[in-house]
């Protein structure tokens, strides 16, 4: 009787120790669970500026003040419409809540994906494109070149809002950006030569 050979051999069972530490890793569910809750609140937040900013654009002064509260916004004489500085304002202060909410949905998918279990979403119309080719230094560039996006809306909004914050904070907002800039650089670089060193082994 002859034997046939197995291409995928069952994996052996592990020992207790090992089983245990690899279970180790749902430990993170809940805070992937919690990054959920805070998407929640995010969209919340997303839906009262825009709530607001229609009202304020139909005459509601409640709405308007609460606007210009929310983006620190001050000028001499009192604002009783919208401007294009507000508008802007606002409509950046919603791109970064946008942006941010992505950075969310990329740590929440691409980090259970890498570090908890896989979700088998092979062939499903809705896998994000990104996700296929997704482990940990990938989504270390991508988490740096969203958090650099982010970096960029706050910048612009202070530069536009410049009347409002001193010298000091506008360097510093200015230099933390160009920190997180050569950040993001110094990733991805360090990321392409252990791709082309992983590469050079194989062959």
């Amino acid at each position: 009787m002859s034997d046939k050979y197995d291409p995928h051999p069952a994996p052996a069972p592990l020992r207790p120790l090992p089983k245990l530490i690899f279970a180790s890793r749902w430990l993170q569910l809940p805070l992937y669970l919690g990054l959920i809750a805070a998407q929640a609140v995010y969209v919340f937040h997303f839906w009262v500026e825009l709530v607001h900013l229609l009202e304020a654009a139909f005459g509601s002064q409640t709405a308007l003040q609460a606007l210009i509260s929310g983006i620190g916004y001050k000028v001499d004489a009192p604002i009783t419409h919208l401007n294009e500085t507000i508008i802007m304002l606002v409509v950046l202060a919603l791109i970064d809540v946008v942006m941010i909410s992505n950075l969310l949905i990329m740590v929440i998918v691409g980090g259970y994906e890498t570090f908890v279990s896989r979700m088998n979403l092979e062939g499903h119309r809705d896998q994000p494109e990104w996700l296929d080719h997704v482990n940990a230094s990938v989504l270390k560039v991508k988490l740096g070149t969203a958090i650099i996006g982010i970096s960029s809306i706050h910048l612009l909004k202070t530069f536009i809002n410049a009347a409002n914050y001193t010298e000091k904070v506008l360097m510093w907002q200015t230099i933390i950006h160009i920190t997180f800039l050569l950040s993001a650089v110094a990733i991805a670089y360090t990321d392409k030569l252990m791709s082309h060193h992983s590469n050079g082994v194989k062959h």
